[in-house]
C-alpha cells in the first residue's frame, strides 16, 4: 500500500488554487483513513454528564488516535446511541446517546475497529438539585466583576507551572500572567459582603494555554478545565459554595464566538466546517466589529459574513455555531457548569458575533432547562433600540425571539462617561443626557432585566487618570437606584484609576494588597488612604441600603426634565418613595421643589441616605457643585 507520503511532491507542483488544495486535502484524508492504526481513546468531552435532566440528548466527543471510525456500543438500562459521527479528522468521534430513562450509575461503552476493542467507563451523575432551584441574579443583586489574575494571589505554588505557555508570573508586565487566583478570591469573601455587593462575575477561569498574555480568560483552550494557575476545578466549586454561605452568587463568564488558538481543535481540525473562514492561513478573515448587520435590513451578505464569520483576532478562531455538532458541544458546557459548580448565572461574551439563530436555540433550552436562572449577552452597542432587540420578547423584527433575558446597557454607560465631563446647561447635555437614554426604556420588554455599569474591564476606568469623587458618587447613585441590574469594576471602591490608551493591563491593574510584599492594603480601613475610605464608606452605605430595598429593584420610576442644571427622579412602590436629586453642574444651583410636587405631595423634610442628614423641602433647595441627594420621604 502506497503511503500518503508518497503524494507529498505532488503537492508542490500542482497549482495552488483554494480548489485544488481542499482536492488534495481530501485525498490525503482519505488516503490516512486507509492506513490503519490501533485506537486509543485519550479523553471524553464531556467527562461525565447528569441523569435527569430535561435535555435529553447527549454528545460525546472522545479524542483519540484514529478512534473516528470505531463502532460504540452500550447495554447501560435507559442509555440508547442514536447516533455515531465520523469526522474528517480520524482522532475525534461524536457519540450521541439517548439518556432520558436512564438512572445515575457508570456504564461502560465499548469501542470496536477491525479486531480491535477498546472498553471505556463513563459515569452519569445524580443532580444535587432540580432546575428550577437553580436561581440567578436580577435586578435586587449588584455585580462585581473582577478579573481573577488581577485581584488577589492566594495560593503561590501554581504561579509557574512548566509545559504551560507563559508559565512565568511577571508583574512588572502590564500584559503579563500576574498570579491571582481562586484562592485569593476566596480568603477575600468578607471584603465583598463588608462592602455589600451580592454576586460576583468573574472574567473566564477555564484553561487558556496561550502565548502572549492571555491572562484575561477570553482563549478558551479547554471548555471542561479550570486554568490550573486560577486553581482546580474542585477549588472553583469549593470558591463558589462559601461565597454561597455568604449570601453571594457567582456569575460565570463563557464565550461560545470563538476558542484560543492553542486548542486542539485548531492543531487537529475535527471538520473544516468546525470553524469560520478555517482556511485561515491562506486567507486570513478578521471580523470588522461592526454589528449593525445583524439588526439592519438591508445590511449585505459580504458585510454580516465579515461581522458574523471573521475572526476575532488571529489567536482567537471563531467557531462556526452553524454547525450543530459545535453548538451540541458549546450547549453541554453550560450544563455541564450549572450542574457540577452550582453557578448563578453566565455572562456570555462577544453576544451578537454568534450565530443569532444558534443562540436562540440555546437559551430556549437553558430557559426550559432552568426556569429561574439568568443569563446576560455582551452586545456592545450604545443604541436603545439596538440593545432592546435583542431581549427575549422584544417585538422588533428579527428572525426568531433571542430567548436572552438580560442585556448590557453600553447606552448608559456611554451617556456617564461624557456627561460627567459637560455642564448639565442645555438639551443634549450633561444630565441630559441620562434622561434620554431611560427615555427610551419603552422599547425594552423588561426594563428591570437591563445589567447597566459605568465600567468594566474592556474600557476605560470611570476615574480615569484622576480621583474626581464627587462625579464619581454621582454616576453611582444614579447605577445603584436606576430601575436596572447594576455591575461593579474591582477597585474603584478604592480610588483605582486608569486608561487603555496606555494598555488594556492598565485598566486591569493588581488590587493593592492582593500580593505578598505589596506596599498597600486596600483591603483593610487601615491599609487605605484617607481618600480611599471615604470612597469606600460611601460605597459600602449605598451598596448594604439597597440590599433587600424592593423600591429599587421592583419600583416604579418618574423622572423629570433638567432644569437649573438639576435631573432628578422617583423610584416609588406601596407607598414608599425614594428621590434622587443631581447637580450636573461645577456651580452651585438652586433647584424649584414646586417642580416636584406630585413626588414630594407636601412632605417637608427628607433624609438624605448618603450622609444620614435631614433635609429641608421648601419652595427652593440649594445645590452645591456636583452634589448628590439619595432622599427618603
Amino acid at each position: 500500500m502506497l503511503s500518503p507520503l508518497f503524494f507529498l511532491p505532488l503537492w508542490y507542483k500542482i497549482n495552488k488554487t483554494n480548489a485544488m488544495k481542499k482536492l488534495f486535502f481530501m485525498l490525503g484524508a482519505l488516503m490516512l483513513s486507509i492506513v490503519s492504526q490501533a485506537a486509543t481513546i485519550n479523553k471524553i468531552d464531556p467527562p461525565y454528564w447528569y441523569a435527569g435532566l430535561q435535555h435529553h440528548e447527549l454528545q460525546l466527543m472522545v479524542y483519540g488516535n484514529d478512534i473516528g471510525f470505531s463502532q460504540v456500543s452500550t447495554d447501560y438500562p435507559g442509555v440508547e446511541i442514536t447516533n455515531t459521527v465520523t469526522l474528517e479528522s480520524r482522532n475525534y468521534l461524536l457519540v450521541y446517546l439517548n439518556i432520558k430513562d436512564a438512572k445515575p450509575g457508570k456504564m461502560q461503552l465499548t469501542f470496536k475497529k477491525d479486531n480491535q476493542e477498546l472498553k471505556q467507563e463513563y459515569e452519569l451523575k445524580a443532580r444535587t438539585k432540580k432546575g428550577e432551584e437553580h436561581v440567578g441574579f436580577d435586578s435586587s443583586d449588584v455585580l462585581y466583576l473582577l478579573m481573577p489574575d488581577r485581584f488577589a494571589n492566594g495560593d503561590e505554588s501554581n504561579d509557574n507551572i512548566k509545559g504551560m505557555s507563559d508559565y512565568k508570573v511577571d508583574r512588572t508586565n502590564p500584559n503579563g500572567r500576574h498570579g491571582g487566583d481562586m484562592k485569593g478570591i476566596e480568603q477575600h469573601l468578607d471584603y465583598f459582603t463588608d462592602l455589600g455587593v451580592t454576586a460576583l462575575w468573574f472574567t473566564p477561569v477555564l484553561e487558556n494555554d496561550m502565548r502572549g498574555g492571555s491572562y484575561h480568560g477570553y482563549a478558551t483552550t479547554d471548555y471542561y478545565k479550570v486554568d490550573p494557575r486560577f486553581g482546580s476545578n474542585e477549588e472553583y466549586k469549593q470558591l463558589i459554595a462559601k461565597a454561597h454561605q455568604k449570601g453571594m452568587k457567582v456569575v460565570m463568564d463563557m464565550i461560545f464566538n470563538h476558542c484560543g488558538s492553542e486548542h486542539l481543535w485548531l492543531k487537529d481540525m475535527p471538520s473544516r466546517d468546525w470553524f469560520n473562514h478555517s482556511d485561515y492561513q491562506e486567507n486570513f478573515v478578521q471580523t470588522n466589529y461592526r454589528l449593525t448587520p445583524v439588526v439592519d435590513p438591508y445590511a449585505s451578505k459580504h458585510d454580516f459574513d465579515r461581522m458574523a464569520n471573521g475572526w476575532f483576532v488571529r489567536t482567537m478562531p471563531d467557531l462556526n455555531q452553524n454547525n450543530p455538532h459545535v453548538m451540541t458541544y458549546l450547549l453541554q458546557t453550560s450544563i455541564w457548569w450549572v450542574e457540577y459548580a452550582d453557578i448563578d448565572g453566565i455572562r456570555m461574551d462577544t453576544y451578537p458575533y454568534a450565530d443569532y439563530q444558534a443562540m436562540s436555540q440555546w437559551m430556549y433550552i437553558i430557559n426550559k432547562e432552568y426556569p429561574n436562572f439568568n443569563v446576560v449577552g455582551e452586545s456592545w452597542v450604545i443604541e436603545p433600540a439596538f440593545t432592546a432587540w435583542f431581549q427575549k420578547d422584544s417585538k422588533s423584527a428579527k428572525p426568531q425571539n433571542s430567548n436572552l433575558t438580560t442585556v448590557m446597557d453600553f447606552s448608559f454607560f456611554d451617556k456617564v462617561n461624557i456627561a460627567k465631563k459637560e455642564q448639565s446647561d442645555g438639551q443634549g447635555r450633561g444630565l441630559d443626557r441620562i434622561y434620554n437614554n431611560f427615555v427610551y426604556d419603552f422599547l425594552y420588554p423588561n426594563p428591570l432585566s437591563v445589567l447597566t455599569f459605568i465600567e468594566n474591564h474592556d474600557t476605560d476606568r470611570f476615574l480615569e487618570e484622576g480621583s474626581d469623587l464627587a462625579s464619581l458618587k454621582q454616576a453611582m447613585t444614579m447605577l445603584l437606584t436606576v430601575p436596572r441590574i447594576p455591575q461593579l469594576y474591582y477597585g474603584t471602591e478604592v480610588l483605582m484609576n486608569g486608561v487603555k490608551t496606555k494598555s488594556d493591563g492598565y485598566v486591569r491593574k493588581d488590587f493593592p494588597g492582593g500580593w505578598k510584599g505589596d506596599k498597600q492594603n486596600a483591603f483593610t480601613a487601615a491599609g487605605r488612604t484617607a481618600a480611599q475610605n471615604e470612597c469606600f464608606d460611601f460605597y459600602k452605605t449605598i451598596l448594604h441600603w439597597r440590599q433587600g430595598n424592593k423600591v429599587i429593584s421592583e419600583g416604579s420610576m418618574t423622572h423629570f426634565l433638567v432644569e437649573n442644571s438639576v435631573y432628578a427622579y422617583a423610584r416609588q412602590l406601596n407607598g414608599k418613595t425614594v428621590f434622587v436629586m443631581l447637580n450636573g453642574s461645577d456651580k452651585e444651583t438652586t433647584a424649584n421643589l414646586s417642580i416636584y410636587a406630585e413626588i414630594l405631595q407636601g412632605h417637608t423634610t427628607a433624609k438624605d441616605v448618603l450622609t444620614g442628614k435631614t433635609i429641608q423641602l421648601g419652595k427652593e433647595l440649594k445645590m452645591q457643585p456636583r452634589e448628590t441627594l439619595l432622599l427618603e420621604l
